[in-house]
């Protein structure tokens, strides 16, 4: 309203500038002569003039041609007196008509006011303009140590509260949280009876499992003011600034207790201290000590609670998870078909949907989804619907979704030869193949040699049953089937292409993190793991790799023995099966799409023709030295 007020004030001026400038420079260019009182009295002497106006000082002057002219007659004078004293003929004054008018209220002031008045006028604004953003940019600079925290909740904005009915899933987190919630409304019940709840609490989670809306919800749960900030707001570019925003922060926080103070991503100020070669005097580092600095100014009885999310737990300073500050972590997993379900239901209300839709097919088919992803899922399922110019969104949309945020749009304008056609079915056909003949491997959801992302073509393979661990065999029938692909290639063209590169990238970083991480080789139960990341100039810079020269050769040997083995065993199952290889590929090259119930016919329909008897002698092959 202000920012209004004050256009249309500058636009009424910016016209009464250009008016003024008009009337001073464009006026008419018939001005009338200004005569004096000699002239008069010569042109009366003459029998020239018809008629003289008096309004106050000023004469009107009208000739016998009725042109005109102006002239100012003597002040506290009567002009008869004047004109006879300048030598008028009595005679001859008689026969001009003199009349008399009385000066004009408004005409008389407004207008010497307003071209004497406007500069100044103009000038005073800007002025004030200049001033006010001077004073803008000061009040600034003492606004700079300030915390830009939002505020949400009971004295912020009651239309978004959130609480535990908006978050599906997570059920123990919920359980961990209650008693935060119930502090937050009772906190007499706790102090009364000596008990300390946590100062802080850090939720740990993978991205987009909902970590910012369990802490809204706690607060919409307690009914308090909900202060949420990001850990990067804190750190500037001037030394100080985010300690004082820290300090800032947790005093508007006491202010506003009973109150939750979130913040966000709090490894982008909580990192180790030490990790990097500023030392001490590091700004970041100064912000976290700020940070615990002002969690032990708690007293018990100060009703706020700091919320910390963060993907990264595992860089966080040990002194920050101490007790006394976030001694309490609430983990977050990703969501399973249940959870998902209820999920998708969540974000599913308002929307159109088709009597068809099944949700409970959606939750299946998306497994290792987040939260986030799901609502992507049904976000992208509406778009695609709209783009068809549909009412209602139906279940195939929602499918059609799923596969665009895990492989991207189709791209059915990059058209590939034939020869790149034929290259991709076979390739994709043996992935197929290969993890459907091998009982550990998940069961194949679909099959496409239609590009998408960056991708050529793709396999989807579609779990039973969610699992939380995987044995060695599983990691084995992985990277058999990873390197699927790879031999139909070499087996049916007799070379192999760039095709398979993110397959070779993916198998050798599983085989490595096998021998590794999960001490699944001949190297025994030995983790020789450690951090992948590395930091630039930080604390690792000055770390040893954790096992020798020789450990490594033994390493690389292992992980090359895996690869091996599983392009052998997946070599032997294409060459048993490469009738049906060819099948699968050729029936990819005529549809491009190949859906599970289709792929499960076929491979069935091998299997029971194989179960017949067969009347003609059947002929044994040695493929390098092996029966098949």
């Amino acid at each position: 309203m202000k920012n209004l007020i004050k256009n249309i004030l500058f636009v009424i001026l910016f016209f009464l500038l250009i008016s003024s400038v008009f009337a001073l420079f464009f006026q008419s260019p018939e001005k009338e002569k200004e005569l004096s009182l000699t002239q008069i009295v010569k042109d009366i002497n003459q029998e020239q003039i018809k008629e003289i106006t008096v309004s106050g000082n000023s004469l009107e002057i009208t000739y016998n041609d009725d042109s005109k002219a102006k002239a100012e007659k003597e002040v506290e004078s009567s002009l008869s007196q004047s004109l006879i004293n300048y030598g008028a003929e009595a005679e001859k004054l008689k026969k001009v008509e003199i009349k008399t008018k009385e000066e004009s209220g408004i005409s008389t002031w407004i207008g010497p006011i307003l071209f004497t008045m406007l500069p100044l006028l103009i000038f005073v604004f800007f002025f004030w303009s200049f001033f006010k953003q001077a004073k803008g940019n000061a009040t600034q600079a003492f606004d700079f140590s300030k915390a830009k925290a939002r505020l949400f909740g009971a004295d912020g904005h009651p239309k978004q509260k959130i609480t535990f009915k908006d978050v599906a899933g997570q059920k123990e987190a919920k359980e961990e949280l209650k008693e935060i919630i119930d502090f937050l409304k009772n906190p007499k019940k706790y102090l009364q009876i000596g008990a300390r709840i946590p100062r802080g609490v850090l939720l740990l989670g993978p991205a987009g499992v909902g970590k910012t809306l369990l802490a809204r919800a706690v607060a919409g749960e307690a009914n308090v003011p909900f202060f949420s900030i990001s850990g990067s707001e804190f750190v500037e570019m001037f030394v100080g600034v985010g300690a004082a925003r820290v300090r800032d922060l947790f005093n508007t926080a006491k202010k506003a207790a009973p109150s939750l103070l979130f913040i966000d991503e709090l490894d982008a100020v909580g990192r180790h201290r030490g990790a990097g070669m500023g030392g001490g005097h590091d700004e970041r580092e100064q912000t976290l000590n700020q940070i615990l600095v002002e969690m032990d100014g708690f007293e018990r009885e100060t009703n706020v609670i700091i919320i910390a999310a963060t993907n990264r737990g595992d860089i966080l300073d040990p002194a920050l998870l101490r007790p006394g500050r976030f001694d309490r972590k609430v983990i977050l997993d990703l969501p399973d078909r249940e959870d998902r379900e209820a999920i998708l239901k969540i974000h599913c209300q308002g929307k159109p949907l088709t009597s068809d839709i099944d949700l409970r097919e959606v939750a299946e088919r998306t497994p290792g989804f987040s939260g986030a992803d799901l609502a992507n899922v049904v976000n992208e399922g509406a778009i695609w619907a709209a783009r068809k110019n549909k009412t209602q969104v139906a279940q195939k949309d929602l499918l059609e979704a799923i596969e665009k945020v895990l492989l991207g749009p189709e791209r059915r304008s990059h058209i590939l030869s034939k020869k790149e056609k034929r290259i991709t079915a076979f390739h994709e056909a043996g992935h197929a193949l290969v993890s459907s003949s091998l009982p550990e491997a998940e069961p194949i959801r679909k099959i496409s040699i239609v590009a998408r992302g960056m991708a050529a073509g793709y396999t989807l393979k579609m779990p039973v049953e969610e699992k939380k661990i995987k044995s060695k065999k599983e990691f084995l029938t992985e990277l058999a089937t990873l390197l699927g692909g790879y031999c139909a290639e070499r087996i049916k063209f007799g070379e192999i292409t760039t095709g398979s590169s993110n397959d070779l990238e993916r198998a050798s970083d599983l085989a490595r993190r096998i021998v590794k991480d999960y001490g699944m080789s001949s190297l025994g139960p030995v983790s020789f793991g450690g951090q992948n990341e590395l930091v630039f100039l930080g604390r690792e810079i000055s770390e040893q790799r954790r096992y020798s020269e020789k450990v490594a050769t033994e390493i690389d040997r292992e992980v090359a023995k895996l690869i091996k083995e599983a392009e052998e065993r997946a070599n032997k199952i294409l060459i048993k099966k490469k009738a049906m290889l060819e099948k699968i590929a050729e029936t990819l090259i005529e549809k491009e799409t190949i859906e599970k119930e289709e792929f499960d016919n076929l491979i069935n329909a091998k299997k029971e023709r194989a179960s017949k008897p067969s009347t003609k002698k059947e002929k044994s092959v040695k493929v390098s030295g092996e029966r098949v």
